[in-house]
């Protein structure tokens, strides 16, 4: 096993922590950009890789937590920040940072909850706005 030293495995909690987020912030924001590109007839929307990575870090997130499984980045990260000296939280990621984001307590069941619901609108999205060729002008 390599040794890190505190700082460097404090630099590289940053990281994972960053990376979680821009993951985050695709998926959420990449649902909404799906569903406003659909009624904006935006060609990229329907892209099937994107579409593909977006459905299956969806997926992947909901059977986690219905596993009751923290997502390994966040695992990685408490790692790192006990390396560190660092304080880390138990909980997940989302359940953590999002508690903290709106002071809003929940049990673990209401972030699987609200993980499923997200998860059910991305695969439903999917054929609502299926990826593949989309028409270049507006019909009616």
């Amino acid at each position: 096993m390599i040794a890190l030293s505190p700082g460097m495995a404090a630099y590289l909690a940053d990281a994972i922590l960053m990376l979680h987020v821009g993951i985050v912030a695709f998926v959420v924001l990449g649902q909404f950009a799906v569903l406003l590109g659909a009624w904006c007839y935006w060609a990229w929307v329907r892209n099937v890789w994107f579409r593909l990575v977006h459905v299956l870090l969806m997926v992947f997130v909901v059977v986690q937590a219905w596993l009751g499984a923290l997502c390994p980045l966040t695992t990685w990260e408490q790692h790192l920040r006990s390396l560190a000296g660092q304080a880390s939280y138990r909980e997940s990621f989302i359940e953590h940072w999002l508690s903290r984001l709106i002071f809003f307590e929940a049990p673990w069941w209401a972030f699987v909850t609200t993980y499923t619901g997200f998860a059910a609108l991305v695969v439903a999205t999917w054929w609502w706005v299926p990826p593949g060729a989309f028409p270049l002008h507006r019909k009616g």
